[in-house]
């Protein structure tokens, strides 16, 4: 793809000019929040011994879901020797705990201040009913990627600007912001039409979560994943509704956000279009497999984890120990195969728990304090911190 030239001394402030909104993450899941600035990631050495104990459960199957992507790292600089090393390491704890001291070390991710706490939160795929044709019953368009949107990769002119896109409309000459999600919902969109769902809080719901799964009155179920991004940032519609004084901070879940909509159906509308941010989808393949992230792998449930890629690489593989919202200990190793615009900062990370309502249940009750340590080759250089939340 070919970026739009601007020249260096007009860079910033033709960039201002577009919007700051016009700004977002490349991510295969959906984009979530622009976060506020915050202070570079460090990377502190520590012994294996200042690892929490994990099960040896968890231990095969973190490793598991970690060497599943090897196949995508087979040319990365980083991780190709690692993952050749790995592919002839028996599935039993001896070994793998063997492999990886031989082979890793370990760095605590550190905050601003060198706090060790950060955010563990979740998501998951859900299923939703719905229809291949417009129903009285299905309203709601689930849309694909727009033919009159444009996409400029910005990192290929300007590489302090990794991950970072222009999308829009061009008209005339001039590259203008795309529409917002209120434009799109009121108007529609120049895109196909994939599905047909219900309920545009289960839209929401969906393109928050990136991919899904659409249940047909047949039976069969139709993948859908994140294809693109129309280029506004996204603005969770829980804050909107904290600010309303319609809910408390500490009450937001997706449980407590459908059942305001549900109770208050002449406000959906004005609710939805607090949010500018809309996602394009794509169909994704058959299976049992879970959707794919951003390396393009399939996600393992509770094991595959979306980071900050500018503080984690993807095809990293981390130590996490948190907690359920129940309280009960989650320590064990994860695969950071996804990204997500919210997931930004510096001890940071959101967790795929799998597909349908438990899962859901799961990821939406996820705001838990937690503790992550990056397992990272011997010999190689640390990775370099570009800008937080990129």
């Amino acid at each position: 793809m070919k970026a739009t030239r601007f020249p260096a001394a007009l860079k910033h402030s033709a960039l201002t000019l577009l919007g700051l909104s016009f700004l977002t993450a490349c991510s295969v899941t959906a984009p979530k929040p622009d976060p506020p600035p915050t202070s570079a990631a460090t990377y502190a050495k520590a012994d294996w011994k200042a690892l929490p104990a994990v099960s040896d459960s968890d231990l095969q199957a973190g490793f598991a879901a970690w060497r599943s992507a090897c196949p995508r790292l087979k040319t990365d600089a980083t991780w190709a020797p690692t993952c050749a090393a790995a592919a002839s390491v028996a599935a039993t704890p001896v070994a793998i705990r063997q492999f990886l001291q031989d082979n890793l070390e370990v760095y605590a991710l550190r905050a601003g201040g060198h706090r060790a706490d950060g955010l563990i939160t979740g998501y998951y795929e859900p299923v939703y009913s719905g229809s291949l044709t417009r129903t009285a019953r299905t309203p709601v368009p689930v849309y694909g990627v727009p033919t009159d949107m444009v996409s400029v990769q910005l990192d290929e002119l300007y590489p302090e600007l990794k991950g970072k896109r222009l999308r829009g409309r061009v008209e005339g000459r001039v590259l203008r912001p795309y529409d917002d999600a209120a434009k799109i919902f009121a108007k529609g969109v120049n895109a196909p039409v994939l599905a047909w769902l219900s309920n545009p809080m289960d839209l929401q719901f969906l393109q928050i979560q990136g991919s899904g799964r659409i249940r047909l009155d047949d039976g069969r179920q139709l993948r859908i994943a994140y294809a693109d991004q129309n280029g506004h940032p996204y603005r969770p519609i829980g804050r909107w509704l904290v600010a309303q004084g319609e809910l408390k901070k500490e009450d937001v879940t997706m449980d407590a956000i459908r059942a305001w909509a549900d109770a208050h159906p002449q406000r959906v509308t004005e609710l939805l279009a607090s949010n500018p941010s809309y996602v394009f989808f794509t169909k994704g393949p058959e299976g049992d497999e879970g959707p794919r992230g951003s390396l393009n792998v399939p996600l393992t449930a509770g094991y595959s984890v979306a980071v900050d890629r500018t503080v984690v690489p993807l095809g990293s593989l981390l130590w996490l120990s948190t907690t359920r919202p129940d309280g009960s200990p989650v320590v064990r190793p994860v695969a950071a195969q996804d990204t997500g615009g919210a997931i930004a900062g510096e001890v940071r990370a959101d967790l795929y728990w799998g597909t349908g309502d438990a899962a859901g249940k799961l990821a939406g009750d996820m705001k838990q304090k937690g503790n992550l340590w990056l397992l990272w080759p011997k010999g190689a250089a640390l990775p370099t911190i570009t800008a937080a939340g990129g």
